[in-house]
């Protein structure tokens, strides 16, 4: 039986199209003075690509890639950066775009784009109250009886004196 591939698991079909969009690693402009075969050799970059589309499929932290699978992960996310700075992404996307026009068309004049900026509806329900606003007992709800606890003093009239 077949082992069933994982989520984030790269096709060869689909490592074929992005391939060809990875950017080439050029040396840096220091010149680094060691001796042949030091350090270790650059991650694969099919691998880095599979950890990065890990991250988006399971939302988890670059810490937590599973090391066992990616080996480190500022590296991977070192290589992240740089093919971020490279413009990798854009064009991955670009072409993504271009090959589903191909397939099924895009009504480009029917596309548009929407945005609101304002607080989630439900997000105070998620949270809580805001912990600062713990001594203001004006804003609070009063209790399930519909009066507010108070304690029960005597007042005493300041003109006496005890």
């Amino acid at each position: 039986m077949p082992k069933r591939a994982q989520s984030w698991e790269v096709t060869d079909d689909f490592w074929e199209r992005v391939e060809p969009l990875i950017p080439v690693r050029s040396p840096a402009d220091k010149i680094y003075v060691r001796k042949p075969g030091a350090g270790r050799p650059p991650k694969p970059a099919r691998l880095v690509f599979e950890a990065i589309v890990y991250v988006l499929r399971t939302g988890c932290q670059w810490k937590a890639l599973p090391k066992e699978r990616f080996g480190s992960a500022s590296a991977v996310h070192k290589r992240f950066l740089e093919w971020e700075a490279a413009g990798f992404f854009e064009s991955l996307w670009k072409a993504g775009l271009a090959e589903y026009d191909q397939m099924e068309g895009i009504a480009w004049r029917w596309q548009s784009i929407d945005g609101a900026m304002m607080k989630a509806p439900l997000a105070q329900e998620a949270v809580g109250p805001n912990p600062t606003d713990r001594g203001k007992k004006r804003q609070q709800a009063p209790p399930a009886g519909g009066r507010s606890w108070r304690p029960v003093v005597d007042r005493r009239d300041r003109s006496q004196r005890s």
